[in-house]
């Protein structure tokens, strides 16, 4: 059959679980790689159990990250265990793995031991600090590199609380770096025909999104803080209150911030020599966000962003998670892609972000059920049905 998805006929061995590991394998199924996910015994992925139920045992939180995959149930710590990860290793592509630095090599599958079974693997390390350093052994989790990478202590509003970005930002931005990396080696690997190891941390992919506040430091030596909303660099760009709620506002360059003074009656402050330039507005926000704030309390937030639109001035509402699904541009995009699960029928799934024309990405089956592949991996590698059945009993292999 025709190839019609770029990385039809790559196998990726997925060791790894909770998000970072998952995100990354995920983006990988999406475009056609086959997935297989290692799965502990007596439940597999922590997330499985976390967060609002979705149908039967799995969380909505697993359904997200594990579509297009396949699972098997193995204890790769058993003796039998260890023989069937070598089988599935011998042809694979890439492994995936996200265990404490040095849980693999004590199992017999460091990067140096898979090698020997198969020198062309791309073996993808992912931990919260990185393989070497003095915090080389601890654990990783994103609240923890938040707070390292200097993120927390730019997010938020001056003299509160220290506050996390939303979104897992430190584990979905370790998977995204993890894919690259993975693509990366495996370009490399089609120039060279040799594979190699390669790894990402929570806290180094979390550093990697402080570029304005990096920059500032190592040029100035001061320590940026909390911004709120507003930009670090140029004004005005942020949120601000209307007459019914908030929109954003991006009229920071100088042709946009003309336009919009024209547009919103305040023609004068074109000529103030406060405004006049970014450098002296970035300077002077806080006399512009009071003079603003004024002004954008005069009407509601629908009236204000039609008038900002309709003149060509970069705007947009804030939405909840409802009104994002909501919107026309998100439904004509093609993001609520919807695909029969096991447990329920038209389940919703974030759609495919990287578009390419020719071989697109697609979501083509749900995420698995615990162990419901065993049986058909394990024949894969040629296991017979007394075989299977051995595994099973033995609680070597699970099923579903």
């Amino acid at each position: 059959m025709e190839s019609n998805q770029s990385l039809d006929g790559i196998k990726v061995i997925d060791c790894s679980q909770i998000l970072a590991g998952p995100f990354c394998s995920m983006l990988l199924a999406d475009h056609g790689a086959d997935v297989i996910k290692i799965e502990k015994p007596n439940g597999g992925d922590d997330v499985r159990t976390w967060g609002p139920p979705f149908i039967g045992k799995d969380s909505s939180a697993f359904v997200q990250l594990n579509r297009n995959k396949r699972s098997i149930s193995l204890d790769i710590k058993s003796q039998e265990g260890k023989i069937i990860l070598n089988k599935l290793l011998d042809d694979a592509d890439v492994l995936i793995e996200n265990s404490r630095v040095g849980t693999m090599q004590k199992l017999g599958f460091g990067y140096e031991d898979v090698k020997k079974i198969n020198p062309k693997i791309i073996y993808c390390s992912i931990s919260g600090f990185g393989t070497t350093g003095p915090y080389s052994k601890r654990g990783g989790f994103d609240l923890i590199a938040q707070g390292m990478s200097g993120l927390m202590s730019i997010t938020g509003h001056k003299d509160a609380a220290p506050v996390k970005v939303g979104v897992p930002i430190a584990d979905l931005n370790t998977g995204m770096f993890a894919m690259q990396g993975i693509l990366s080696a495996y370009i490399h690997r089609l120039k060279s025909g040799k594979g190699q190891f390669l790894e990402v941390s929570l806290l180094e992919s979390a550093l990697a999104y402080t570029l304005y506040e990096s920059s500032i430091y190592f040029t100035t030596g001061s320590i940026p803080e909390p911004d709120g909303s507003a930009h670090r660099l140029t004004a005005p760009y942020q949120a601000f209150k209307t007459k019914d709620g908030f929109i954003n506002l991006g009229a920071a360059n100088q042709s946009n911030w003309e336009r919009f003074v024209d547009v919103i009656g305040m023609s004068k402050l074109k000529e103030d020599k406060k405004f006049k330039t970014s450098d002296m507005r970035q300077i002077n926000r806080k006399d512009l966000e009071a003079i603003l704030e004024k002004v954008f309390s005069t009407k509601n937030s629908e009236e204000w962003i039609s008038i900002l639109l309709d003149n060509g001035i970069p705007a947009g509402p804030i939405y909840n998670m409802k009104e994002v699904w909501e919107d026309e541009q998100v439904k004509n995009r093609n993001m609520n892609v919807k695909i029969d699960h096991p447990n329920l029928k038209g389940s919703q799934n974030i759609g495919v972000i990287a578009k390419l024309q020719s071989t697109p990405g697609k979501i083509k089956k749900p995420a698995p059920l615990y162990g419901e592949h065993t049986e058909e991996i394990l024949k894969e590698l040629n296991y017979t049905e007394s075989e299977i059945s051995d595994l099973i009993k033995n609680k070597i292999a699970g099923m579903k």
